[in-house]
């Protein structure tokens, strides 16, 4: 292993505004209650009609950036957005993140996609970047963003589905997570489990993306195994975070993966899974998926729910459909928690504003001037005025407010 510290300085999360039950959702699409609890879902942010991928890494970043100093800001050397759902076939989110955030003009700027995998992808790269950098206090901003269309409604997806962004800081004071660089296993396949062909259409194959999901978190492991000497998935790790489809998905992927490589006994599972798995979940069941961005809110919830008064090593295993995914392991510092508790996560979920599916429904027909491809469109607010009152105005939040020849213009709340 690389013994440099490099990894993520801080960590924030914009969960969004506002969200709707999934139980209720589960209702009023007529789904089978029965298959509820195992989703493990309680409610999913829904983003406002004038948001969109740009406005979600912007107001997941600008907290990092705000908190830095002048010479640090001049420090951030990249800057990377990892997206399932871009906005352009050449144009990178990333010269808009760049731009709105006042970033200085020396910097790398690049977009990163390979579904949910794209957010491992984008900072496994930035701290290769950082690592080998000249300048002892090089930084990188990696953010992972992505939306929710409308072609999973109805579905058993839809109460899954999620809508924000995770923004990281990466550099060599890694407060919150101090990467084990090299130490890492990967494996990757071509397989059509989960797919978006055209900005309205998601393809899903469950049945396969299960058995992707599953098969490689199996060979990934084994791959860390045959690169760091001794691994063992029971005493190496204080804890493991995986990417999260849903949370029940997770339960079972991690039960899978102790039968083939331990010998414990089914409860003894159990219980390893409610120690040092279940404590990553407790957002994503509240938040949603949130595609490149799943496994980092899942840390955020690790850091947030479980103790970390003392520094502990975990494991991450990192998902993207297509297929790619890796195994890899870093180290939660004490200061970590101290990090993420400057700006609560759990206070800005608490913030949204709920709404009834009929809202929910009515926002969804607003998004189409919002989408990929969109030349020209101005953004009219008054369906949804009184939630951009109640919960946006005077915040300092990023908005779409029109596009202009496919030109995104973008404004402050």
């Amino acid at each position: 292993m690389i013994t440099t510290a490099v990894g993520i300085e801080d960590l924030h999360v914009y969960p969004g505004r506002a969200y709707v039950d999934v139980p209720g959702l589960f209702e009023a699409r007529g789904l089978d209650p029965s298959r509820l609890p195992n989703l493990m879902m309680r409610s999913r942010s829904v983003s406002l009609p004038c948001e969109d991928q740009v406005t979600h890494a912007v107001n997941a970043a600008r907290p990092l950036v705000d908190a830095l100093s002048p010479e640090q800001r001049e420090a951030i050397e990249l800057v990377v957005v990892a997206t399932e759902s871009g906005l352009d076939f050449g144009k990178p989110i990333s010269t808009y993140v760049h731009d709105l955030l006042g970033l200085p003009p020396r910097c790398r700027s690049f977009e990163v996609k390979h579904a949910c995998y794209g957010g491992t992808a984008a900072l496994q790269s930035a701290a290769a970047i950082i690592a080998a950098s000249p300048a002892p206090d090089a930084r990188a901003l990696v953010v992972a963003t992505d939306i929710a269309g409308v072609a999973a409604a109805g579905s058993y997806f839809e109460p899954s589905e999620g809508a924000g962004a995770v923004a990281m800081l990466v550099s060599r004071t890694p407060d919150v997570l101090r990467l084990d660089l090299g130490a890492s296993g990967y494996h990757t396949q071509e397989v059509m489990d989960t797919l978006r062909p055209r900005p309205d259409v998601d393809v899903v194959n469950s049945d396969l993306s299960l058995l992707a999901y599953l098969t490689c978190l199996e060979r990934c492991f084994a791959a860390y195994r045959d690169r760091v000497e001794g691994a063992d998935i029971v005493t190496t790790f204080d804890h493991l975070v995986f990417h999260i489809p849903f949370a029940g998905m997770v339960k079972g992927a991690h039960r899978t993966l102790l039968r083939k490589t331990t010998r414990m006994p089914p409860a003894d599972i159990d219980r390893d899974f409610a120690a040092r798995v279940a404590p990553s979940l407790s957002y994503t069941s509240q938040i949603g998926n949130l595609y490149s961005g799943s496994l980092y809110l899942a840390l955020c919830s690790l850091i947030d729910h479980a103790d970390f008064t003392v520094a502990r090593r975990i494991g991450l295993f990192s998902y993207g459909s297509g297929c790619g995914s890796e195994f890899f392991s870093g180290v939660v510092t004490e200061r970590a928690a101290d990090r993420l508790a400057a700006r609560p996560l759990a206070r800005a979920v608490e913030e949204r504003r709920r709404l009834t599916v009929a809202e929910f429904d009515d926002w969804n027909r607003h998004t189409a001037d919002r989408a990929f491809g969109v030349r020209d469109a101005v953004l009219d607010t008054a369906p949804y005025r009184s939630v951009l009152d109640s919960h946006v105005a005077g915040r300092g939040l990023l908005l779409l407010d029109r596009i202009e020849d496919f030109h995104r213009v973008y404004r402050w709340s």
